[in-house]
């Protein structure tokens, strides 16, 4: 059976935006039955309607997305909060969120949100890791070169095309970054920065540098300076809770 999932925001294009993508990356995991504006309309609609998970924009017309869930009356739901700022987002996984999501949101981070929410598919737990290793044909001129997955360290943005740095050296490809990472194995790579995407295991070090940002260092040699906007995709993919953190 899918998750009825309710969206609350009060923009148009971002409620639109979020069905598209939901659409797209959960098929018929998640079946979108409602969009509200604002919390009273939400209210209203809970009394009538099964809400397995709620898409909940923060900053909204006569109130806010934790006025909802205080107003909540019944089963709660799975909360994904969607958000264009990162300040709220301590609060929100106090709150017991499922996940908190940066607007605009992309294809990729909605991957991981959906492996959240939807049970896990026992036949794909039970297939070996090379199962899943996968080359992408990249299109060069004349030429078409096979780039395995676990060969890419880096994929940087340049206007209109991407350099795909690997272990084989560096290649050009015609293609915005969003469209890039939308073909990736969202398990497998981190947006870390508006420009720069890292291959989650190609991350050996983790440094501070302070005001949401981190420079992080790859099995290659090669260092990426996270962006501020990303700090908590770099927290709960990278790094986590420190090994012996739980010690006395």
């Amino acid at each position: 059976m899918p998750l009825n999932a309710v969206i609350l925001d009060d923009e148009p294009l971002a409620r639109q935006r979020l069905r598209r993508l939901l659409g797209k990356v959960a098929g018929a995991g998640v079946q979108v039955v409602a969009e509200c504006t604002d919390v009273d309309e939400l209210m209203r609609l809970a009394r009538r309607t099964r809400v397995d998970v709620l898409f909940l924009d923060i900053e909204l017309p006569g109130g806010d997305g934790f006025t909802a869930l205080r107003r909540w009356n019944g089963p709660p739901p799975s909360v994904v909060f969607v958000s264009a700022y990162d300040q709220h987002g301590v609060r929100a996984f106090e709150d017991r969120a499922v996940d908190y999501l940066l607007k605009p949101v992309s294809a990729e981070r909605l991957r991981e949100t959906i492996s959240r929410l939807l049970p896990a598919d026992p036949i794909a737990a039970a297939t070996p890791p090379d199962a899943h290793r996968r080359r992408l044909p990249l299109q060069l001129g004349r030429r078409t070169v096979m780039v395995d997955e676990d060969d890419i360290q880096v994929i940087r943005a340049r206007g209109n095309y991407v350099d795909i740095e690997t272990k084989r050296g560096t290649f050009t490809f015609r293609c915005t970054l969003g469209e890039f990472i939308q073909e990736l194995n969202a398990d497998t790579f981190l947006r870390v920065h508006r420009s720069c995407v890292i291959r989650i295991a190609a991350a050996i070090e983790v440094i501070t540098l302070g005001s949401g940002r981190y420079r992080l260092t790859l099995d290659c040699g090669r260092q990426v300076v996270t962006g501020r906007q990303y700090r908590e995709h770099v927290q709960r993919n990278l790094i986590g809770r420190p090994f012996g953190s739980a010690c006395p």
